[in-house]
């Protein structure tokens, strides 16, 4: 089990001020990296079924202002700076902004994510079955209309693989179907970052969602910067499968 360092309540601090993260310091133990074969047919474009989960990622992290883009040490991220508003936990069509999502990490939230393109069937259908094993969130299920755990599937256009998975300091890649390790994945590093707490964010996609839009060619925009961004940095914004609304800050 790897260590957590708070060092401000995370949530309400200040651009620039230490959010929390693990200590990513000198002393920090080395990241422990597991690569599988599970018995499953690659996906469409890959010559073998490989499963390679990494935990024990020493992060630090701060609140950066909305729209600024990220880049991240791993892909996916496992954590890092990321804005101070937060994604809605429920299914998407289209990218949540990599720098909303680490926020919904560090709350203890887990993302399922995918770059299948054509080939998104079996994809989604389990990383639906994966989240099943989280489940009835006790913490979630006290919020009146709040979700009932803490996950986001979200696609990723920057993943190198089609199937991965984060949370804080943890990631899982893919390149094939294999529920028993994904949902050994979620099931391990739910709910463990450096603040446990659920509540309802921001809708990404919906006018009246309250996510920031940082589209530059929109004079009514919260910032500069968002749209596509470079390797590691913001994945754009998207259309959430689900009408709950997004009330965090």
């Amino acid at each position: 089990m790897w260590a957590i360092v708070s060092t401000q309540p995370g949530c309400g601090s200040t651009v620039g001020d230490v959010d929390a993260g693990t200590d990513a310091g000198p002393d920090a133990q080395e990241p422990t990296v597991t690569v599988l074969h599970p018995e499953a047919e690659p996906l469409p474009g890959y010559d073998e079924c490989v499963v390679t989960i990494t935990t024990n990622i020493a992060v630090k992290a701060i609140h950066v202002d909305l729209c600024t883009p990220v880049v991240y040490s791993t892909n996916p991220p496992a954590g890092g700076d990321h804005w101070g508003v937060w994604a809605a936990y429920t299914t998407y069509e289209t990218a949540v902004p990599r720098e909303m999502y680490v926020h919904n990490m560090e709350h203890g939230g887990v993302l399922l994510l995918h770059n299948c393109g054509s080939n998104c069937d079996g994809v989604l259908a389990l990383l639906e079955d994966a989240k099943q094993a989280v489940t009835g969130d006790e913490k979630c299920l006290t919020i009146p209309e709040g979700p009932t755990e803490r996950v986001i599937t979200t696609p990723d256009p920057l993943l190198g693989v089609p199937i991965a998975a984060a949370a804080w300091g943890a990631t899982y890649t893919a390149t094939c179907l294999d529920l028993p390790s994904l949902s050994d994945f979620v099931k391990n590093q739910y709910d463990n970052a450096p603040e446990s707490t659920c509540a309802q964010g921001k809708l990404v996609g919906d006018p009246d969602g309250g996510a920031p839009n940082c589209d530059p060619t929109d004079a009514g925009a919260d910032g500069a910067g968002g749209g596509s961004g470079g390797a590691g940095g913001t994945a754009g914004a998207g259309t959430s499968s689900s009408s709950a609304g997004g009330t965090g800050g």
